[in-house]
């Protein structure tokens, strides 16, 4: 049965399918990163998991994978293959696609960046599935984002568009890693959420769930840390959709689970702000944790589509069903930019 190999590499964890010609997932599994072992021995892990799932499609379904599509985190060249840095797995300058397509024996393979290509799968068969032009933004670790137009994430001329996580929303203030003071993803990432309560409430072992809870119990502290954060959010928002004009803007990410109690104010105050700008529809991903794996699999049956049909567009390339079952711990929270 004509397969190919999709694996999305994680902070913590590993995702993996085999997805069949009409998209149909074929085998699934799931094991940690490790990176507490150090870079080396990550980069061998995804390399023998790999090698694992071409054998379990050699043996179970009667040839090998035709292509594989893999999605990491942290700065990646896509183009040349290379994952570049990632700064919660300690890599710098992986040859990923060169290496991968070694121990596959010649396997052609795409390489992605993990928000962008869960932006792929989420515009393709999740939440965006029909709209020409959407913003992905995952709410985890820290803020990405991943802009889709007509079917395809735009990477930009160096593989950086979307960073939406790094548009400072409150100038002069918090601290962020990246240099700049009061970027978004300090305010309304989960974990800013996270922190904002266990200070609040002052409990160390507080979290973003334990804040939207609160809300909704009532919790005048809780109502205050998520209206901050709600603020950030919207402020970030609005200036993506002024500069990009998207016809959905797609929120996902750890932060997302809270549900309407997210979207019924972030809606209002994305509402408020606009002015001249036509307002997206506002709506929760669809995909969950599988985003990543998906869109790699979607990477992959684009490699071959191009590959045996240089005139074919990524849009000719089956899509992955997206049935696989989804948990909370989505893996684009995982990444900080």
């Amino acid at each position: 049965m004509r397969h190919v190999i999709a694996l999305d590499v994680g902070g913590t964890g590993m995702k993996a399918a085999l997805v069949g010609v009409e998209g149909t997932l074929l085998h699934e599994a799931r094991r940690p990163t490790g990176r507490e072992r150090g870079p080396d021995a990550v980069v061998e892990s995804i390399l023998a998991f790999a090698a694992e799932l071409r054998a379990y499609g050699e043996e179970h379904l009667g040839e090998s994978a035709v292509a594989a599509g893999v999605a990491v985190p942290g700065i990646v060249d896509a183009e040349n293959g290379v994952a570049a840095y990632a700064a919660n797995l300690g890599w710098r300058e992986v040859p990923m696609r060169k290496l991968l397509s070694e121990r596959l024996r010649g396997v052609p393979v795409a390489l992605g960046h993990d928000v962008r290509t869960g932006g792929l799968a989420e515009g393709r068969i999740g939440a965006g599935k029909g709209a020409d032009r959407f913003l992905f933004v995952p709410l985890g670790t820290g803020i990405a984002g991943a802009i889709g137009i007509d079917g395809r994430v735009e990477p930009g001329a160096h593989g950086f568009a979307g960073e939406i996580g790094h548009i400072v929303v409150r100038p002069g203030g918090i601290a962020c890693p990246c240099g700049q003071r009061g970027c978004l993803e300090r305010l309304a990432s989960a974990s800013a959420v996270t922190l904002a309560w266990a200070e609040a409430s002052g409990d160390p072992d507080a979290d973003a769930a334990d804040c939207a809870k609160a809300v909704e119990s009532g919790d005048r502290r809780a109502i205050a840390v998520w209206h901050n954060a709600v603020d950030a959010l919207a402020d970030g928002l609005v200036t993506a959709l002024t500069l990009l004009d998207p016809r959905m803007l797609i929120i996902g990410g750890g932060l997302a689970e809270a549900g309407e109690t997210l979207f019924v104010p972030l809606r209002a105050a994305v509402e408020e702000r606009v002015t001249f700008q036509k307002l997206p529809e506002i709506v929760p991903a669809a995909l969950g944790d599988t985003a990543g794996c998906l869109g790699a699999g979607l990477l992959a049956w684009d490699l071959v589509a191009t590959t045996t049909d240089p005139g074919s567009g990524t849009g000719s390339a089956p899509a992955p069903s997206s049935g696989a079952d989804s948990d909370s711990d989505s893996d684009s929270s995982e990444v900080t930019a």
